[in-house]
């Protein structure tokens, strides 16, 4: 290890992913004496994060491409900013971070790899020949890329720790659980249930992945029977993302009267206490951020039966669970939920019990950065 502050180099695809999710240990980094770098996207907001004291240093990424001569120019830029900072430490988040990261930390001779795995549970559970292919290559991907002397695995849930185990190369004695990227409980407090009309929110990107449109189609249902229910979606647009929902099926979603599209919005934390059940219909997650700030505000959830998303919810305790893509359960689900006052009081307040036990922002940092001191003793 160098001389001198430790530096921690963060490596994310978005400077504002990277603000909204880990922007704690950056500033607890600060806090210590380290001197913290996020290296990210071009023009995904670095400006915020040099304006709270956290130097950028930005390169060309397209997130989905897989077009070879573009992939080389990513890892050739992401090599040279390795070299050039020369860091103690380098922190990858996602997985093109963390696949082509872990090779350019091994080319620079960068001393200690973190590796934060996303939700992986999809490569691993889904059947089929496609499915088998592409596990497949993940895992090439990773017994080529993801050696490294002095490196650990961050997961956000147990089953991706455990699916990642067993199907790579990687020993368990690396990896560690660390349930995502935690709240302020302070800032997200316990609040009482609003007034009716019952209101159903689901905070994400609009993306199809995250079952926006299961949603809209439960909504549909379930307006019907119960006409003085509300639906929200809150979060835009992401047009880098191949399953993105489009600003005109949006727009025209919300001409139709059912569901309120409300765009990306600051003030998730209000959304959250003036709703009454918070839904998330996901394909796939790692740790839902949405679902850990519903239950630190004490609110029921309604989620799929998925890795991720059943690490927060569990069904019948902290809310209900329905299998992913089927619009029918979730507008049962919906049902039940809207129509039970207390089931929805009993519920709330057990989101709020797990989360001070499990997803206290504090207790992420704290661990992070105990995986830092470990790696740098070695």
């Amino acid at each position: 290890m160098s001389h001198g502050a430790c530096k921690i180099l963060f490596v994310v695809n978005d400077a504002g992913f990277f603000k909204s999710h880990r922007l704690r240990l950056a500033q607890e980094a600060l806090a210590r004496g380290f001197e913290p770098v996020v290296a990210c996207g071009k023009d995904t907001g670095e400006a915020a994060l040099e304006a709270l004291g956290i130097r950028c240093a930005s390169f060309g990424l397209s997130r989905s491409g897989v077009n070879p001569l573009r992939e080389l120019q990513t890892f050739v830029a992401l090599l040279r900013i390795y070299r050039t900072e020369q860091p103690d430490i380098v922190h990858h988040v996602t997985i093109k971070p963390v696949i082509y990261g872990t090779l350019a930390s091994r080319l620079a001779h960068v001393p200690a790899v973190v590796n934060a795995i996303p939700g992986m549970g999809f490569v691993f559970t889904q059947r089929g020949f496609g499915a088998r292919l592409a596990r497949g290559l993940v895992n090439l991907l990773y017994r080529i890329a993801l050696n490294h002397d002095n490196m650990r695995f961050i997961f956000q849930n147990r089953e991706d720790l455990q699916n990642f185990v067993e199907n790579t190369v990687i020993p368990e004695k690396l990896t560690y659980l660390i349930r995502g990227s935690g709240i302020d409980l302070a800032e997200f407090p316990f609040a009482p249930e609003p007034a009716d009309p019952v209101v159903f929110v689901l905070v994400a990107r609009m993306l199809s992945d995250k079952g926006i449109r299961e949603f809209v189609d439960a909504a549909r249902r379930v307006q019907p029977l119960e006409p003085t229910w509300r639906f929200r979606l809150v979060g835009g647009a992401d047009p880098g993302n191949p399953s993105s929902l489009t600003e005109d099926e949006l727009t025209s979603m919300n001409a139709e009267g059912c569901v309120e599209w409300l765009g990306h919005r600051s003030d998730v934390r209000a959304l959250l206490a003036a709703s009454h059940v918070v839904c998330l219909p996901s394909y796939r997650e790692g740790l839902p951020k949405s679902l850990i700030e519903a239950s630190g505000i004490g609110r029921p959830m309604i989620a799929s039966n998925v890795p991720g998303c059943r690490e927060v919810v569990r069904d019948g305790i902290t809310g209900l669970l329905v299998e992913p893509r089927d619009s029918r359960a979730l507008a049962d689900a919906m049902l039940r939920l809207g129509r039970d006052r207390n089931l929805r009081m009993k519920l709330g307040r057990a989101a709020r019990e797990r989360a001070e036990a499990l997803y206290s922002i504090d207790d992420v940092v704290r661990d992070t950065f105990l995986i830092y001191d470990e790696l740098k003793r070695a």
